[in-house]
């Protein structure tokens, strides 16, 4: 009588059951107050993670907040807005962020500018995270995940550094890619810093693939609207989908400089994987130049002094416990 053999099961695609407990760990998500931020930010919740809703209407995020229970604050955060991005950094406790998850953004707008002056889209999804990124950075002690999008690639996906307001020949999805670009390439030249520094931090990204949230709703003209709405219902995966790739990149063990997103229908849906990335993301020359352009935009540098002195600081603490009253050591 023959035997028979049954074929191993295939592994279960990646989802939230896949989450580890999070007890005792903190993440920062900004904009969760709605779109795949809040389904991300629930989920972490959920999980046990103390959860910082970093958003800027406050209102909207205390509702979020409700829904996810758990342990979480709601905080301000306008990254339209640098000063806004200060005084959240500079009211951040001394205390541990294992995750930052830089996911606000805006999308396909008219032409407007940030409170600093800067085009919109740039200046809110890629340099109001980078002053952000910079200023939490001492805190940070796992990984920082920015989500990107798919839109980085094609004729759009440059960045003009010659005119990076897009003062000539602005039109909203050009602006859009070169943020999504951006932030690739912020990714690529922080993962490059934190390793040259010996950091164990890492700098990952994702992109949610075609997500229906409310982002496609603020759209430019109104036929983009329209295409968008009707795309939404053909293809698009929902908002608890389009989580999945920041929640794999916020919990899975992947290197530094990865790049999450999935795994199917050319990458606009499916479960999270590690997905490539265009050439011009690639770019060490053009990531090192825009990170020198964005210090000088927003007058905030990778913290290497900062961080050492926070160092030293905690040792000076730990020298002056170990002394007794008389003065002598303990």
């Amino acid at each position: 009588m023959g035997m028979t053999t049954s074929k191993p099961a295939r592994p279960a695609k990646w989802n939230v059951s896949r989450l580890p407990d999070l007890t005792g760990r903190t993440a920062v998500v900004t904009g969760a107050n709605s779109g795949i931020g809040r389904v991300a930010a629930r989920e972490l919740a959920r999980a046990g993670a103390h959860v910082v809703y970093a958003v800027r209407d406050e209102e909207r995020g205390r509702a979020a907040a409700a829904e996810a229970g758990g342990r979480t604050e709601v905080r301000r955060l306008d990254l339209a807005d640098l000063a806004s991005v200060r005084e959240f950094a500079e009211r951040w406790e001394e205390r541990p962020v294992d995750v930052l998850i830089n996911n606000a953004g805006v999308m396909m707008l008219p032409r407007r500018r940030t409170r600093d002056g800067f085009e919109m889209q740039f200046g809110t999804n890629h340099l109001g995270h980078f002053a952000l990124t910079n200023l939490l950075l001492p805190y940070v002690t796992d990984r920082v995940v920015t989500v990107a999008s798919a839109m980085h690639r094609g004729g759009y996906g440059v960045i003009r550094f010659d005119d990076l307001d897009l003062t000539s020949g602005y039109t909203p999805v050009r602006a859009y890619a070169q943020s999504k670009l951006a932030n690739l390439l912020f990714t690529l030249e922080l993962q490059r810093r934190l390793a040259e520094t010996g950091s164990p931090v890492r700098a990952l990204a994702a992109h949610p693939g075609y997500a229906a949230t409310n982002l496609q709703s603020h759209a430019a003209s109104r036929v983009s609207r329209l295409a968008m709405a009707l795309g939404n219902r053909l293809f698009a995966q929902d908002d608890a989908a389009g989580a999945l790739p920041t929640l794999y990149a916020a919990v899975e063990d992947i290197p530094g400089g990865s790049y999450a997103g999935p795994d199917g229908l050319a990458g606009m849906r499916g479960a999270p994987t590690l997905v490539g990335r265009s050439a011009a993301a690639s770019d060490p020359v053009a990531a090192r130049r825009l990170w020198e352009v964005s210090e000088e935009l927003t007058g905030v540098r990778f913290p290497l002094t900062r961080a050492k002195g926070v160092a030293e600081a905690a040792e000076g603490v730990a020298e002056a416990e170990a002394v007794t009253e008389d003065g002598a050591p303990a």
